[in-house]
């Protein structure tokens, strides 16, 4: 039976004291806050509370107007763009939309107009929904800090998003619906048969239900959104004064500080990218994420950037870039040379080291893949195939003595729902695609079909691990379409240009389907109506539209860096996801493979060891023991993100949660995700209004100070 320990999840609990006459009216009773562990089975949807609410509405106005979809799409743009990582929406989405709705429910009143459309109670079951559509419109984000820039840094779009705010939004239409509409069979069978524990929706449903819990909640639903407003508040703060002089409060660039007061060789510690960062979203990333994954990325980080970069550079492998005539001031970082040549005979530490990083993350997602293959085998030989196709396309009106599924059967998305929306998006899409991306009606197809293949390895994947791998499988199918260009003897732009729009449309349905079945997940526990979180799903997909569009075109009008990197310009965001999709689009489309030999063989050689160390995890070493092992996924992300400063950040805020947890249970159980969430929501919004300040023409790079920055440039 799986249970949320299994998965780390912690579940709150209250016990009671009472003291009193025998008279049971004048009993007074004690409650004390006391907080235990508990180990629920996460395998079932949770027992039903007596003192429950009714909830007779749980798809409301305020819930599709509410602005959660807004946060959780700037937090996840700006990490994407910094870092390429970006985070699951749901706990973030449930405990932002409990701290938002919540008050608003009861400082409106429930009669009158504005009552029923903003006021009443405010339940569990739409505290699912809230997420619901947090978690449609956040997740698909993932695109525009990977596939979709790419387009631009080839030049096979217009040279500004905003010319192209037609195809970017029908393109995101493609994935999130698709997405959307063929994630519900996957309900039926990964949650309600196969019973997969899914940690963090499992955590966030845990979190939903402590919130609302009838005893204990209003206190701790109070704890939880102080920790979560005072965190939110101060990393808000932080990041937009720290804009105007970054060089003291936000970066310290220890290097060449030491190197301005006489220690002129610790100039390669800034030249290799080695400062400190003072970043509250990646310290709460390092909370969330853990000591593996944390401690793998700061590894990574120093056996990229610490030992192979220094060495290459020793040897004559790679060459760096002087940027500044005044100080010794070297760029290790350019992906892009006027010389052709020069990406295999002179190329710069960056671009070596990506192909090193790519193949060890694949080879790391695949062998995963490849030692659970078990589960997904079984599972496809026990898919019961009905030949009639009419049966697919309406329910039955007799019971399955067999149907698991404790949602009645009125509560449910209609069979004719999903499957008409799949035909429909289907449809739509190849009509997109064809019209606006210049891809026959077979590629078109073929990348909906890896779409809905790779949902399989995710959904797989996130349900038993937590980790979602699609960003990595996804680059499958740039081989795949490589091929298939190459084949059909596609000049390179416009093969580039079906290589990553097919990407795009596989990567983006299945990340959104990996998600919306971790959302259903959630749902599934809280016995929230999945015909519901359906429809919440599809408006937070509609946002979804709209808002990333928006949010990419601020963030690259603010940071043109971002579409068009210059070696010789700080640039705030690396997005280093942009680069590898880039990496991989010009190499399956080239006459000949624009990767350096020594990057190749050190490339095979870390990829053959990852293979083997993952073979030996499963086989030989014990379960217990699998924390010790590094997350090679984390690791290859540091070849590939030449980010230092948010390694260290991660590594030092998983360090302060272990001690944390280890000192003080009971205060980790009640605000760790809280404070985690508010660093996140914090930076990522504050991030937002940094944009905004540039675009105005007011912020720090005009009116700051450059006072400890490198060159005495401002590296804001």
């Amino acid at each position: 039976m799986a249970t949320v320990a299994e998965s780390g999840v912690d579940v709150l609990h209250r016990t009671t004291s009472s003291m009193g006459s025998s008279n049971e009216k004048e009993r007074i009773e004690i409650i004390e806050e006391e907080y235990r562990m508990e180990k629920p089975d996460i395998s079932r949807p949770f027992p039903r509370d007596p003192n429950e609410m009714v909830e007779t509405h749980q798809l409301t106005v305020r819930r599709v107007i509410q602005p959660l979809p807004h946060q959780v799409g700037a937090s996840n743009i700006y990490l994407g763009l910094k870092t390429g990582f970006t985070f699951g929406p749901q706990l973030f989405g449930a405990i932002f939309g409990f701290a938002i709705i919540k008050p608003l429910s009861k400082a409106l009143p429930e009669s009158g107009l504005l009552g029923r459309l903003f006021g009443g109670p405010f339940g569990p079951k739409e505290n699912c929904t809230v997420q619901s559509a947090a978690t449609a419109a956040g997740g698909i984000g993932i695109l525009f800090v990977s596939a979709v820039p790419a387009l631009y840094r080839l030049e096979l779009l217009s040279a500004v998003p905003k010319s192209d705010i037609g195809k970017l939004i029908a393109l995101t239409a493609c994935a999130s619906f698709f997405g959307v509409f063929f994630v519900i069979p996957l309900r039926k069978y990964y949650i309600v048969k196969q019973k997969l524990t899914f940690p963090t929706p499992a955590a966030t449903a845990v979190t939903i239900h402590a919130l609302h819990n009838s005893r204990t909640g209003a206190i701790a639903a109070r704890k939880k959104s102080l920790a979560l407003l005072w965190s939110f508040v101060a990393a808000f703060c932080f990041k937009v004064v720290s804009g105007y002089a970054p060089g003291v409060l936000f970066d310290w660039h220890i290097g060449w500080t030491l190197y301005r007061v006489g220690f002129t060789s610790i100039i390669a510690l800034e030249n290799y990218g080695w400062f400190i960062e003072f970043t509250p979203a990646f310290f709460g990333a390092g909370m969330l994420s853990g000591l593996n994954a944390s401690w793998s990325f700061l590894g990574g980080s120093v056996l990229a950037w610490g030992i192979i970069a220094p060495s290459i550079i020793k040897n004559g492998l790679a060459v760096g870039e002087s940027i500044s005539k005044e100080f010794p001031l070297v760029s290790y970082n350019a992906l892009s040379f006027d010389d052709p040549s020069d990406f295999t005979t002179a190329p710069s530490p960056r671009y070596w080291l990506l192909w090193p990083g790519i193949l060890m993350m694949l080879v790391y997602s695949f062998t995963e893949l490849g030692m659970n293959s078990g589960f997904i085998i079984t599972a496809l030989r026990n898919i019961k195939f009905n030949p009639d196709l009419r049966s697919w396309f309406r329910d039955s009106a007799v019971a399955d003595e067999d149907d698991e599924d404790e949602s009645p059967p009125e509560d449910r998305v209609p069979t004719l729902w999903w499957t008409t929306g799949l035909a429909a998006s289907t449809i739509m899409c190849c009509a997109i695609l064809a019209k606006m991306f210049h891809m026959n009606v077979g590629e078109a197809i073929l990348s909906l079909i890896l779409g809905f293949v790779f949902s399989f390895i995710g959904v797989q994947s996130a349900g038993t691990t937590d980790v979602n791998p699609v960003t990595a499988v996804a680059k499958a199918s740039q081989l795949v379409f490589g091929g298939i260009s190459k084949g059909a003897h596609l000049a390179q732009a416009p093969a580039q240009t079906v290589n990553l729009t097919a990407g795009i449309i596989a990567a983006g349905s299945a990340a959104q389907s990996t998600d919306m079945t971790g959302d259903l997940k959630t749902g599934y526990l809280l016995r929230a109506k999945p015909r519901n979180q359906f429809v919440a799903q599809l408006c937070g997909a509609v946002v979804a539209m709209f808002l990333n569009v928006g949010l990419f075109i601020l963030f690259t009008t603010a940071s043109d860096c971002i579409l068009h990197p210059d070696v010789n310009e700080n640039c705030p965001y690396q997005a280093p996801s942009v680069s590898a999709w880039v990496a991989v689009a010009v190499a399956v489309t080239s006459p000949s493979l624009p990767i350096p030999s020594s990057s190749g063989f050190t490339a095979i050689g870390l990829g053959i060891f990852v293979l083997i160390m993952v073979i030996v995890k499963h086989i030989w070493v014990p379960k217990r023991f699998w924390q010790y092992i590094p997350n090679w996924n984390a690791v290859g992300l540091a070849f590939v993100a030449p980010q230092i400063p948010f390694s260290i950040a991660m590594a030092i805020g998983s360090v302060f949660n272990y001690v944390w947890e280890k000192r003080n249970p009971k205060g980790f159980d009640m605000y760790m995700f809280a404070v985690a969430a508010g660093m996140l929501a914090g930076e990522g919004l504050g991030g937002v209004l940094q944009a905004l300040l540039a675009i105005a023409k007011v912020d720090g790079s005009l009116f700051g100070t450059a006072i400890g920055c490198p060159g005495l440039e401002f590296c804001g």
